[in-house]
């Protein structure tokens, strides 16, 4: 709590790594309810910028690596849910 943390994500694709790569990031709260996604990534971050998670979110991967970790800023316990990762690199998705 108050502390940045990382969520992590690695990935590997059998198709090199160009600019139609996407990264998104969903959250469904622990109480339930909708997905929302809150991070978007194609060649540059696009945080969400509505919701809980506004302002809070930046990109501390490297898709040549195959990373396409988040941190999110400051967060609290009503953050608590499943976060999914999910990378596309067409055309192995």
């Amino acid at each position: 709590i108050g502390e940045q943390v990382s969520l992590r994500c690695s990935f590997k694709s059998s198709s090199p790594i160009t600019a139609s790569l996407t990264v998104d990031w969903t959250y469904r709260p622990l109480t339930g309810g909708q997905m929302e996604t809150i991070f978007h990534y194609q060649s540059v971050p696009y945080p969400t910028t509505v919701g809980k998670f506004k302002d809070r979110i930046s990109w501390v991967g490297n898709v040549a690596k195959g990373d396409a970790s988040i941190a999110i800023q400051s967060p609290v316990m009503s953050d608590n849910g499943t976060f999914i990762c999910s990378v596309k690199n067409p055309p192995d998705v």
